[in-house]
C-alpha cells in the first residue's frame, strides 16, 4: 500500500527507499518499488540511480536488483559506537548472562518502538522474535514497556499515540487506555514484565536505565532477563528482580556523562 507523501524534501524520499528495500529482507526489483511507492517513476529511478552511486544501496546488474549497500553497514557500526547503549553495557549484561544463565537484551526507544542493540543468549538458548539490531513493538514486550513508563509524560503520551496494538497472543493489551494503567503500574514498581504478550511461552523481567543510574535520572534505554515458561514461571524470574536492577544501575551509572539521541 503506497505511502503519503511527507514534507520532508528529497532526503526523506530517499530514506524511505532505503526502509523499503531494507523491509524486504531480500533483493527487489525496480517494479516492486514502484508498485508501492507514491513517487512518479522518473523520480524513483532517479533517488534509486542517487543512492546507489553514493553506496547506500547496490545494485545488480545481472539479476536487476537492489539491496542495501554497504556504506550503510560503516555507518551502522558508527552509530553503534556513538548512539547506542551497546559498549557501555557491554561487560554489564555479559556478567548478568553469566550469572543467570537467562537471554539477555539491552534496548532503546526509537519513535515509540524498541530497537534492540545487544543481547546474551541464554546458556541454552531458546527461539524467540528479539534480535541485536530488529525493531520490536513497544506496548506488549517488558523492555518497551519499561522504557515508555519512565518516560515524561508528554513523550509517554507520544510513544502510547505510536502503538498499533495488535493482538500477538491472548495476553497482549490492545487498547491505549490498558496500556497507560499498566504504565502507571510499572513506574510505581519499578520494573516490567512480559507475561507471554508477544511471543507464546516467552516471559521477561525488565528494568529502565536512568541515566547517572539513580532515581530521577532520564531513561535512557532498558535491559530485560528473558526465559521461556518451560524453563522458569513468573515467580522464579521475579526472583532475579535485584541481579537485573543492580546491572540496570551500573550500566546508567557508566553512561552518567554520555549524550545518547533524544
Amino acid at each position: 500500500m503506497a505511502k503519503p507523501e511527507r514534507s520532508d524534501g528529497t532526503v526523506g524520499k530517499a530514506l524511505e527507499i532505503l526502509d523499503a528495500v531494507a523491509s524486504k529482507g531480500r533483493p527487489v526489483r525496480f517494479s516492486e518499488l514502484l508498485a508501492e511507492s507514491p513517487l512518479p517513476k522518473a523520480t524513483l529511478y532517479r533517488l534509486l540511480q542517487t543512492l546507489t552511486n553514493q553506496g547506500l544501496l547496490a545494485y545488480d546488474a545481472e539479476l536487476h536488483t537492489y539491496t542495501l549497500g554497504l556504506r550503510l553497514v560503516r555507518l551502522a557500526h558508527q552509530a553503534w559506537k556513538q548512539s547506542s547503549l551497546a559498549p557501555i553495557a557491554r561487560p554489564h549484561i555479559d556478567r548478568l548472562a553469566a550469572r543467570t544463565g537467562e537471554t539477555i537484551h539491552l534496548a532503546q526507544m526509537d519513535q515509540g518502538q524498541v530497537l534492540y542493540v545487544d543481547k546474551r543468549n541464554a546458556a541454552q538458548p531458546i527461539e524467540m522474535f528479539a534480535q541485536a539490531g530488529k525493531v520490536g513493538p513497544g506496548y506488549c514486550t517488558g523492555i518497551g514497556k519499561a522504557i515508555m513508563a519512565f518516560l515524561e509524560p508528554a513523550a509517554r503520551e507520544a510513544a502510547i499515540a505510536r502503538q498499533a496494538f495488535l493482538r500477538h497472543t491472548p495476553n497482549t493489551i490492545t487498547d491505549p487506555q490498558t496500556l497507560a494503567a499498566e504504565l502507571e503500574r510499572i513506574r510505581a514498581e519499578g520494573v516490567a514484565f512480559d507475561r507471554e504478550e508477544h511471543e507464546p511461552g516467552i516471559i521477561c523481567i525488565a528494568s529502565p536505565i536512568l541515566s547517572g543510574g539513580a532515581p530521577g535520572g532520564r531513561v535512557i534505554g532498558g535491559v530485560s532477563i528473558t526465559t521461556s515458561t518451560a524453563r522458569r514461571s513468573l515467580e522464579e524470574l521475579a526472583a532475579l528482580r535485584p541481579d537485573l536492577e543492580e546491572t540496570a544501575r551500573a550500566i546508567g551509572a557508566d553512561a552518567a556523562h554520555w549524550q545518547f539521541p533524544a
